[in-house]
């Protein structure tokens, strides 16, 4: 089977367990049981791999034919990550890329490199006859890759589960893809991948694929703890939801909680499990990581703040701005895309503001009858949906609304339904 094909509901299996191994694979099974039961609407949503049309035009922007990729429901990476990757690669220009868990992001993630840069993708899959399939794959897309065989042979001191036999890796590592070992081997088997994190260079990214998922979010919640300089955000464009690591600051240091690492090592794997679904702790979201229903006050603060910026910037002789707006640019270097604004409306201001996971895009308009806005474009998720929502901060109005991954707002002092109705004008909703 090659990631050519079609494929089942459940990953590849594994090789029947040694006899001095079968007592963690009890306790192993118990989790799986335990988040199988739980996580069950998450597996079913991966079903689909996302929209057709979005993979023909991700796709189209790699310059690959659209018979490239399979169908990329089950254990697939589904577009959205695979989009996230092709944004970051575009975006870092990265020299060396690790993947755990090859296969169509393989693919995607060579092309990417290809067309940005001419990084290095170090990929590591537990399948031999995988790897092998993978690598004859990719070569026939003319896509040169270090694609290593690494079963699970290796055991983590913080993480349950078996993690790859991994070596020869780069000192210096730009963007880490996580796409295995599938969660059939432990629902927080993905959690060893912070071992690599130390050697995230500044500005890195880390990918986590399937991150809506319990177990993810569980480890998700772990890494925010034990890696306080990497910024984790949710993001749920995708069938599977994605987690984000951008690493802010360069002196990142190595996480050490010996302390909780002997704690998840011996608690009671059943016990623990039994306890979480009698408690309702899970079904509750206490974690803080659960669904939720959207919030969007972090993402109008930041409009309105970038607004403020603005005003003040026009205010002040000293301070340079640039009406060069330039969509492909931008889409380049952020991977934030810009809606095409209306005619007649003239740009008097273009610039980066920085927020709380990257950098947003904060522009100032006038309209054709003279009236001042600003349009703020970042990657967040609000409760609203292509047909804007309004929203009230600083006597401003803010209409905001989503398209895909990102979120926009057009603030003006305009009274409520003229802010609305301008931007309805650029919302996909009307």
């Amino acid at each position: 089977m090659t990631s050519r094909e079609l494929t089942g509901f459940l990953p590849l299996s594994e090789a029947a367990p040694a006899q001095g191994d079968l007592r963690r694979k009890a306790g192993d099974l118990a989790w799986r049981l335990a988040f199988g039961a739980i996580g069950w609407p998450w597996l079913l949503a991966s079903l689909s791999g996302g929209r057709p049309a979005d993979k023909r035009a991700l796709l189209d922007e790699l310059g690959l034919p659209h018979d490239a990729l399979p169908h990329l429901g089950s254990w697939k990476a589904d577009v959205g990550f695979l989009r996230h990757i092709v944004r970051e690669i575009a975006r870092l220009r990265p020299a060396h890329v690790v993947e755990l868990g090859a296969g169509a992001s393989s693919l995607v993630a060579a092309r990417a490199l290809q067309l940005h840069g001419g990084g290095r993708l170090h990929s590591f899959d537990q399948h031999g006859g995988f790897v092998d399939a993978t690598r004859q794959w990719l070569g026939e897309h003319g896509l040169d890759v270090d694609i290593r065989h690494a079963p699970l042979t290796q055991e983590s001191g913080d993480w349950p589960g078996r993690w790859y036999a991994v070596d020869h890796l780069p000192d210096r590592i730009d963007l880490i893809i996580i796409d295995g070992p599938p969660w059939s081997v432990h629902p927080l088997v993905r959690g060893a991948a912070d071992s690599l994190f130390s050697r995230l260079s500044p500005d890195g990214v880390v990918l986590l694929d399937d991150a809506a998922r319990p177990g993810e979010r569980l480890v998700a919640r772990r890494w925010r703890q034990r890696w306080p300089h990497i910024d984790f955000r949710l993001m749920r464009d995708g069938t599977k939801g994605t987690l984000v690591g951008r690493r802010r600051d360069p002196a990142l240091p190595v996480a050490n909680d010996d302390d909780a690492g002997r704690t998840w090592r011996h608690m009671g794997r059943a016990a623990g499990i039994a306890a979480l679904i009698a408690t309702g702790w899970i079904a509750r979201g206490a974690l803080g990581e659960f669904p939720q229903p959207a919030q969007a006050n972090s993402f109008l603060d930041e409009a309105a703040a970038s607004r403020r910026a603005g005003l003040l910037r026009q205010s002040m002789a000293s301070q340079v701005e640039s009406a060069t707006l330039d969509p492909h640019e931008i889409e380049r270097s952020t991977g934030i895309t810009l809606p095409a604004l209306p005619a007649g409306w003239r740009v008097t201001d273009v610039q980066l503001f920085p927020t709380a996971d990257s950098s947003a895009i904060a522009i100032s308009l006038v309209t054709p009858q003279g009236e001042p806005l600003s349009f703020f474009a970042d990657r967040a998720e609000t409760p609203a949906e292509a047909t804007p929502l309004m929203a009230r901060r600083a006597g401003e109005t803010i209409a905001y609304w989503e398209d895909g991954a990102m979120a926009y707002a057009l603030i003006g002092k305009a009274n409520a339904r003229r802010v609305m109705q301008l931007a309805g004008t650029i919302a996909p909703g009307g």
